[in-house]
């Protein structure tokens, strides 16, 4: 039990996919004391640790905040569910397990907005340094670094089928998403080993247990930073037993992820002034940028019923086919449940005057016909899905709290669909899913489309389709984000505008968003920041 007004040198608020790297290799020399704070509680839950749990953790309370945006305009004013990991290793624990870092002209975007060293050369090194590839090592990837990265668990029969049917549609065949190229199909990579989910818990923190210099409090929420002539000093938490206090001698780093990290900021006076004011809050900071610019992929999904039972959906269905499939697993290690089921995908251009590739299609190996914050009900047949994703909307939305009131979750906005870009390449991307899964690679698993359905066809009934099931694909961003203190929150070293030892790390800051799956990138992130915090320690 940590004592009320304890000492450290650094305080980290957040023990996600960011902040357990921060956590950890700040504590790593011994030459510094570390607190870290999560408000959710320690990786226990049995289904964290199976990749096929995902389904469960992707609704489950118990390590998940189950957040919702404000209602969608160009979507029929439809509220999104926005799953995020409240729990040791944040959504890297809860994911879809996927590793994909984005594509090097993301990174060198940064640069060219006066970024100094987030460009790609300076970040690869950071990924590298992370990295435990099944593959080895070479110039673009990393071995004996904490995260486990590994292959596809076995060779099934539908996702092979399903890259060869994206060969067959025209797009190449790429053995590596995070190689010299991202364009093309093929298999993912993911954040597993033996079978089982490495979360930044598991990554980090494992190799961390028993350093005396590192403490780790759960059930602990961070209520406001506090902050004392203009220098951050400490934390405010909520835990099960009171309000307590944690003092900072060098620095706080914030890594509550995209949502809590402008909350957070908001509630310790760090914000729009105006907002501050109306809600009552001591301003100690003007900075309109902190909460604004969120954006994040958005996707929809094409669902397609199988001729062949070998789908999740079978096993969803079948109480024998659990019960054999969890027997196979705790013997071998093997069969469904050593898998998300999101073996593969493609990346492609929906205009090919495009410099990089904007949309990205997602391999199921099941089929859901709703997904909600409540519950996911697959089809009861065999069934998989093609999920196209754009990339790159023009969506500015943000993260602003409603209330003084820390245990009350933000208002967050989105601002999809608005330009004439973002529809069209979300139907270029359903578009070409529905030329794969016409491909003779498929014919032998394909019955019909059962999502949208082929009555859907023309433009207009694709974006209606569109506007009543599309959704935002988990990987919200930029909230905090690296620029100018003008319309930014945080330099290019994440220190917070205007405050002194307040730093940001995770997905918030960054200034634009990456091609793919966003843990990578944010794990990326975390190792800068520790790197950049001790730079400046000495």
């Amino acid at each position: 039990m940590l004592d009320n007004d304890a000492v450290f040198d650094f305080i980290v608020s957040g023990a996600g996919s960011a902040g357990c790297a921060v956590a950890a290799r700040l504590s790593e020399s011994g030459a510094y004391s570390v607190l870290l704070l999560e408000a959710g509680p320690r990786d226990t839950h049995p289904w964290i640790h199976i990749p096929i749990g995902f389904a469960k953790v992707f609704i489950d309370k118990s390590v998940n905040w189950k957040l919702e945006t404000e209602p969608v305009e160009a979507l029929n004013n439809r509220r999104l569910y926005q799953p995020r990991g409240k729990v040791l290793g944040g959504s890297s624990s809860i994911n879809g397990t996927i590793y994909i870092r984005g594509q090097p002209g993301d990174y060198d975007e940064w640069r060219q907005r006066g970024l100094v060293g987030w460009d790609w050369d300076s970040v690869l090194p950071f990924f590298k340094k992370a990295e435990d590839n099944a593959r080895g090592a070479d110039d673009l990837h990393g071995a004996g670094g904490p995260l486990r990265v590994s292959d596809v668990p076995a060779a099934w029969d539908l996702p092979t089928a399903m890259v060869a049917a994206a060969e067959q549609a025209g797009i190449p065949a790429n053995t590596d998403f995070n190689g010299p190229e991202q364009e093309g199909t093929g298999f993912y990579q993911f954040t597993a080993t033996n079978k089982r989910r490495w979360s930044t818990a598991k990554a980090y923190l494992g190799p961390a247990k028993g350093r005396r210099n590192l403490h780790v409090e759960t059930q602990a929420h961070a209520r406001r930073v506090l902050i004392e002539d203009g220098k951050a000093v400490g934390i405010e938490f909520q835990t099960p037993g009171g309000i307590k206090t944690a003092r900072a001698r060098r620095e706080v780093i914030v890594s509550g992820g995209t949502f809590g990290s402008p909350q957070l900021l908001q509630l310790s006076g760090v914000g729009p002034g105006e907002l501050l004011g109306d809600m009552g809050i001591e301003v100690k900071a003007d900075l309109p940028g902190v909460g604004a610019h969120l954006r994040d992929h958005f996707n929809t999904y094409l669902a397609f019923r199988c001729a062949k039972p070998v789908t999740g959906n079978d096993l969803a269905n079948s109480l024998p086919r659990r019960l054999a499939a969890g027997a196979r697993y705790l013997l071998s290690g093997t069969g469904p449940l050593s898998s998300t089921g999101i073996c593969a995908g493609a990346f492609l251009r929906s205009d090919p005057r495009l410099e990089r590739p904007d949309i990205q299609i997602n391999m199921f190996n099941w089929a859901a016909k709703s997904r909600t914050m409540d519950e996911v009900i697959p089809f009861p047949f065999s069934a998989f899905t093609l999920s196209p994703v754009h990339l790159r909307p023009d969506c500015d939305g943000s993260v602003r709290i409603k209330s003084p009131d820390p245990m009350a979750p933000p208002a967050i906005r989105y601002e999809f669909l608005r330009s004439e870009y973002d529809k069209r390449a979300i139907l270029h991307g359903m578009r070409v899913a529905r030329e794969i899964a016409r491909q003779p690679a498929l014919k032998d698993f394909m019955v019909e489309e059962v999502l949208p359905g082929p009555g859907v066809a023309s433009d207009e009934e694709m974006l209606a389709d569109v506007r009543e099931r599309a959704v935002a694909n988990y990987h919200p961003m930029g909230t905090c984000r690296m620029g100018d203190a003008i319309d930014s929150a945080t330099d290019a070293r994440l220190r917070v505008h205007g405050v002194d030892g307040l730093r940001v790390a995770d997905a918030s800051i960054m200034p634009s968003i990456v091609a793919g799956n966003t843990n990578a990138p944010t794990i990326m992130i975390g190792e800068k920041c520790a790197a950049m915090v001790l730079e400046d320690a000495r």
